[in-house]
């Protein structure tokens, strides 16, 4: 598992002298019982303070001391869920995940697979281009109602040839029995070699297919 240094060093409260100026600045319950008693030791005895004054006084005292509280209950409650995200993440290690994508992870052998939602009934066709652009490959999928439809290549050419192993796109379309054509998202699948923390979130780096944020998974198998 990697992550983003910056992160790493914010958490340790590595960032510099900001957190030192940031105590000094603030205002805790020392300062404010002070404050208060200084004011009660000059007051004019002829105009003493009224007591809804006094009582608005310890009301704000005790807001204030609520705050504080609250802030570091959340704070406590942010770093739980950080660390409960990391586990998750690291629990997709190794497993295959299903994801928006145009980019074919090809490898030495097996295949690659994917998906499309087909907007009704119909044929998908689904067209494999090298890094070059260049076209190598074209295969249809009967789609019979509106809905999922998976994909699967080889890895061959129309030849039945085995490519060279590496990184290949996909374009899909829907053509319909009047003949109205739709050119479709392509969903592949990829697996998780790590997961990247981020300021933002988890990443999933994927084999031969790139970075992309745990939001965008939507199946695990």
């Amino acid at each position: 598992m990697s992550s983003i240094a910056s992160d790493i060093y914010s958490s340790l409260g590595l960032t510099g002298s900001s957190t030192t100026t940031k105590k000094e600045e603030s205002l805790g319950q020392a300062d404010f019982l002070r404050l208060m008693t200084e004011q009660l030791q000059h007051q004019d005895p002829l105009k003493p303070m009224e007591n809804s004054a006094f009582l608005g006084q310890l009301a704000q005292f005790s807001t204030v001391q609520g705050i504080q509280e609250l802030n570091t209950q959340v704070g406590d409650f942010s770093s739980a869920l950080a660390s409960d995200q990391v586990l998750r993440g690291a629990s997709l290690v190794g497993h295959e995940v299903l994801v928006p994508s145009a980019k074919l992870p090809l490898g030495e052998s097996g295949s690659v697979n994917g998906a499309v939602a087909a907007p009704g009934a119909g044929t998908v066709a689904f067209t494999v281009n090298d890094a070059n652009g260049q076209k190598v490959y074209e295969f249809s999928v009967p789609a019979t109602k509106a809905g999922e439809v998976n994909s699967a290549w080889d890895g061959n050419d129309a030849s039945g040839n085995r490519l060279a192993a590496g990184s290949y796109s996909v374009t899909a379309s829907h053509t319909a029995s009047d003949g109205t054509q739709t050119k479709l998202d392509t969903y592949i699948k990829g697996k998780v070699d790590s997961v990247t923390v981020g300021s933002e979130g988890l990443y999933l780096d994927l084999n031969g297919m790139g970075t992309v944020p745990l939001d965008y998974v939507l199946r695990i198998s």
